[in-house]
C-alpha cells in the first residue's frame, strides 16, 4: 500500500461547520441528493475538533451548490450568499487538500 501526499482530512474553523450544518440541514430538508452523510458529519464535527474527511467536505460543497441553485430565485440574496459563502470555503479546503504538501528537499 502507497501513502497519498495529499491530505485525507481536513480541520475547519467552527463557524464554518456550524454554518455548514445548518445549510446542509435545508438541503436535506429539500431532499437534495447526498446531503444526508455530510449533514451527520458536520452535526458530529464538534466530537473530533472539527476534523471531516475530504470527501464528505467536498460531498457538502457540491449539496450546498446545488441548494444555492435551487433557491436562488425564492431566497433573499442575502441567504444566497451565505450559502454560497460557505460552499466555496468548503471547495477552497478541499482543494488545498488535494495539492501535495511541499518537501524541503525541493528548495
Amino acid at each position: 500500500m502507497t501513502s497519498s501526499p495529499f491530505q485525507r482530512t481536513i480541520a475547519l474553523p467552527a463557524p464554518v461547520c456550524e454554518q455548514a450544518a445548518q445549510h446542509l440541514e435545508q438541503a436535506a430538508h429539500r431532499a437534495i441528493d447526498g446531503a444526508a452523510i455530510p449533514l451527520k458529519a458536520f452535526r458530529t464535527a464538534a466530537d473530533n475538533d472539527f476534523t471531516l474527511p475530504v470527501p464528505v467536505v467536498e460531498q457538502a460543497a457540491s449539496c450546498l451548490l446545488v441548494l444555492a441553485t435551487e433557491t436562488a430565485q425564492t431566497v433573499r440574496p442575502s441567504a444566497l450568499r451565505a450559502t454560497i459563502s460557505v460552499a466555496l470555503r468548503l471547495r477552497d479546503a478541499v482543494q488545498l487538500a488535494h495539492q501535495p504538501a511541499l518537501s524541503s528537499r525541493f528548495w
